[in-house]
C-alpha cells in the first residue's frame, strides 16, 4: 500500500526531529525548515511568512504535522505575529489550496496558562482560552483559525496542547507543575501518530504522558483519538512527587 505523505514543518527542531527519526518507517516524510541546512539536504526550507514557498511545501500531502514557529511563551510579539499568526495562516491556507486532507497542529498548555497560574485545576479541553503570554495568545489564535477552516473548507484539524516534552523528567525540571504534564518521548510520537490516524476530523486535545497529578484532562485523547500513554513521570524519576506544591510565582517563564 502508498504510505501517506506527511509534511512535517519545523522538521529541524527538537520534536521535529523526534518525529522525523520515529514516524520515517511508517509514512513518506516531507521535512521542512526556515533555512536550508547544507548537512541535511533532505529539508526543504521556506519562510513561513513566504505563501508561495509554503504552498510548494504542500504537494501530494496528505497531512500537515505543523511543529514549526516560534516556541518559548516568552518569544516576543513580532515572533509570534510571523511565525504564530501569519505563518499559520499561510500553513493553512496552503493546505486547503493544496487539498490537503488533515492538519495537526502543535498547540500548547500556555492556551489555558492563566488556569495553571491561578491553581484552577483540573483543566478540560472545552473550557474558555485563558493563555498566560502572547505565545499562548498566538497558540488560542491557531486553534481558532484552524477551527474556522475546518468549518468552513472541510480541512481536518486535530490541535495538541503539549505539555513539557523531555526524555529524562528529572533533567531540569525542579517544578512539579512542570513534571505534572511531563510527556514523554515515546508518548509524543504515539500522540502525533494517534493525531494522524484517528477517526475524527476536529478536536483540541491534552498531550502529556499518564502522570498520577496530571492537572489537565485527557479523557478526550483518550477516547477520541485512541492515545495510550506508556509512561508516567513516577516511574521514569528518581524525585518524591509532591502534588500540593504550589505554582511558582514567575509561571510561565522558564517553562
Amino acid at each position: 500500500m502508498t504510505k501517506r505523505r506527511i509534511l512535517i514543518t519545523g522538521a529541524n527542531g527538537g520534536v521535529g526531529t523526534l518525529l522525523s527519526e520515529r514516524l520515517r518507517d511508517e509514512y513518506e516524510l516531507i521535512r521542512h525548515a526556515h533555512r536550508p541546512d547544507e548537512n541535511d539536504p533532505d529539508l526543504l526550507a521556506a519562510d513561513l511568512v513566504d505563501y508561495p514557498a509554503v504552498l510548494a511545501l504542500m504537494d501530494g500531502v496528505d497531512t500537515v504535522v505543523h511543529m514549526a514557529g516560534a516556541a518559548s511563551p516568552e518569544s516576543s510579539w513580532d515572533a509570534v505575529l510571523n511565525a504564530n499568526i501569519i505563518g499559520v495562516r499561510n500553513a493553512l491556507e496552503a493546505a486547503r489550496e493544496a487539498g490537503v486532507r488533515r492538519f495537526v497542529f502543535a498547540s500548547s498548555n500556555h492556551v489555558m496558562g492563566m488556569y495553571d497560574r491561578d491553581e484552577e485545576w483540573p483543566v478540560y479541553p472545552h473550557m474558555l482560552p485563558r493563555p498566560d503570554s502572547l505565545y499562548g495568545v498566538s497558540k488560542a489564535f491557531g486553534e481558532t483559525i484552524g477551527r474556522y477552516y475546518h468549518d468552513e473548507f472541510g480541512l481536518e484539524f486535530i490541535a495538541l496542547r503539549i505539555g513539557w516534552i523531555s526524555d529524562d523528567p528529572d533533567a531540569g525540571a525542579d517544578v512539579d507543575l512542570l513534571r505534572a504534564m511531563w510527556l514523554s518521548y515515546d508518548d509524543t510520537v504515539d500522540v502525533v501518530r494517534s493525531a494522524i490516524e484517528a477517526d475524527v476530523t476536529f478536536g483540541l486535545y491534552y498531550a502529556v504522558s499518564d502522570n498520577p497529578h496530571r492537572r489537565w484532562s485527557t479523557t478526550n485523547t483518550r477516547l477520541e483519538l485512541g492515545y495510550r500513554p506508556a509512561h508516567d513521570v513516577t516511574r521514569h524519576s528518581s524525585r518524591p512527587e509532591n502534588p500540593d506544591e504550589p505554582t511558582p510565582d514567575d509561571w510561565p517563564r522558564n517553562s
